[in-house]
């Protein structure tokens, strides 16, 4: 009897350290599920057919929250639809400038996202702060009338922004670890400046008259000066600078 006695005593004593085992173990498997599918990365189904790989990388911090970076590139080419532009335009000239201008760009985007759902950070309606910095590059043939003869001068240059904005989107998952992403709307503003110029030998005529349609360029909001002198012309402007981030991404969680 004084055996069997002593054996429950060292069976109940044994429990605490079993049950705190127990515990530990089931602590240990929740921060390991709680670590893992914090991440994901998508990319931009609406941006392909403008030429444009835009990729997104998200990271939950927070239960309802996110932190991320975007980067776009768009190589330097033709401009996207640039045969629905071509057909638009009746004018020959403006044709021919359609038909060399070529564009590119990129850009990186640090952005934070609140989720509104009760299930958390990748799902339902979300709220995103993001700033963009961006650098594009521009290659066109610029048209002028020098004494009634129409000439051209090729120009080459670029622009760099920087913008601020916010985004309203909504994120499903479709999938075990496959999600749909809708960039409803992301306005942003900032500010660029750059310059175009362009490279060749210009008579005192072709001077004067390249300098006055320079000058007489109307672009809106944006401040533009021109140099010019005999061996080509500097177009600089610098203004305000504002855009809309849309998009629907498919995004793989992990």
């Amino acid at each position: 009897m004084k055996k069997l006695i002593f054996s429950v005593l060292i069976l109940f004593s044994t429990l605490p350290i079993v049950k705190a085992q127990s515990d530990t173990v089931s602590a240990d498997d929740n921060s390991q599920k709680a670590s893992v599918h914090k991440n994901m990365v998508e990319i931009n189904l609406f941006a392909l057919p403008l030429k444009n790989f835009s990729l997104n990388y998200q990271r939950q911090i927070t239960r309802k929250t996110t932190v991320g970076l975007t980067a776009r590139l768009m190589p330097d080419g033709l401009l996207p639809f640039e045969k629905s532009f071509r057909s638009s335009i009746k004018d020959s000239t403006a044709k021919a400038q359609i038909d060399n201008f070529k564009v590119g760009n990129y850009a990186v985007m640090p952005e934070i996202r609140f989720y509104f759902s009760r299930k958390g950070a990748f799902h339902g309606f979300y709220v995103s702060l993001f700033a963009s910095f961006a650098h594009y590059s521009a290659s066109l043939p610029y048209n002028y009338t020098d004494s009634n003869v129409n000439k051209t001068i090729q120009l080459n240059g670029s622009v760099n922004s920087i913008t601020g904005g916010f985004m309203l989107g909504a994120q499903w998952n479709i999938g075990k670890s496959v999600y749909l992403d809708l960039h409803i709307i992301g306005p942003n503003y900032g500010s660029s400046s750059g310059s175009i110029s362009g490279h060749t030998t210009l008579s005192a005529s072709e001077q004067s008259a390249l300098k006055s349609s320079l000058d007489g360029l109307n672009i809106p909001i944006v401040k533009t000066s021109s140099t010019v002198d005999a061996n080509g012309a500097k177009l600089s402007f610098s203004g305000p600078w504002a855009g809309i981030r849309s998009g629907l991404c498919i995004g793989f969680r992990f």
